[in-house]
């Protein structure tokens, strides 16, 4: 791979992914797109509309005729439009979730899914239950909604969106073999947390592993 595209929904991620991509790619650079009207559409309307599909298709069609060998997405709540690219796109096209649902299904029969978004959170559920069909799995899926930490995010209240993660993590980990994060901003929250031994796991960081696993076997 001599050259993955990246698709932000939120730029301020775009840092995150930097650094993750230069210690797990070494010698691949990054063609970075950032369209926040895709994820505030679909906040907005409750679902992924005609014109974000398009947009997105658009995105990803930019990126292949520049030249680059994959496409990651890396905004989950747009997850069902990606899947839908990657079956006709011309270049692979990857949602930044898949690893981490492959990984947690594969770490206990009960999954917790925490996020701050509806929209958010009913792709990344049907996402860790597709993956768990996939591997043949019986698995039981625990969604908690953190009621009120978007906003505060988006008022520029850090401490409080990080409270209501905190406490939501804190009462799911208690009912769950594995926490899944749907949202790549809320991983610096668990970092470091006490959690009594259950993993929480996050998308970002395992996206890119998986990507520097297959660069030995073409995507």
């Amino acid at each position: 791979m001599q050259k993955l595209g990246i698709i932000h929904t939120v730029s301020r991620l775009a840092p995150v992914f930097d650094g993750l991509v230069g210690e797990y790619l070494p010698g691949v650079g990054t063609v970075v797109i950032a369209d926040e009207l895709l994820l505030q559409r679909t906040i907005r309307d409750g679902a992924v509309d005609g014109i974000t599909r398009e947009r997105l298709a658009q995105h990803v069609e930019q990126l292949a005729s520049y030249g680059v060998d994959a496409v990651l997405v890396t905004c989950s709540s747009v997850g069902a439009a990606v899947d839908e690219l990657a079956a006709t796109s011309e270049v692979p096209v990857l949602r930044v979730d898949r690893a981490m649902a492959e990984r947690a299904v594969g770490m206990g029969r009960t999954i917790g899914v925490l996020a701050t978004l509806p929209t958010t959170l009913v792709p990344t559920v049907d996402l860790v239950r597709s993956a768990a069909d996939g591997q043949a799995r019986d698995v039981t899926i625990l969604p908690r909604l953190c009621e009120g930490a978007f906003d505060a995010l988006g008022r520029g209240d850090v401490e409080l969106h990080d409270a209501i993660i905190a406490d939501e993590l804190d009462q799911l980990v208690a009912q769950v073999d594995v926490v899944v994060l749907a949202q790549a901003s809320m991983a610096r929250v668990a970092e470091g947390r006490e959690t009594g031994g259950v993993p929480v796991l996050s998308s970002p960081r395992l996206a890119i592993e998986q990507i520097a696993q297959s660069i030995a076997t073409p995507l």
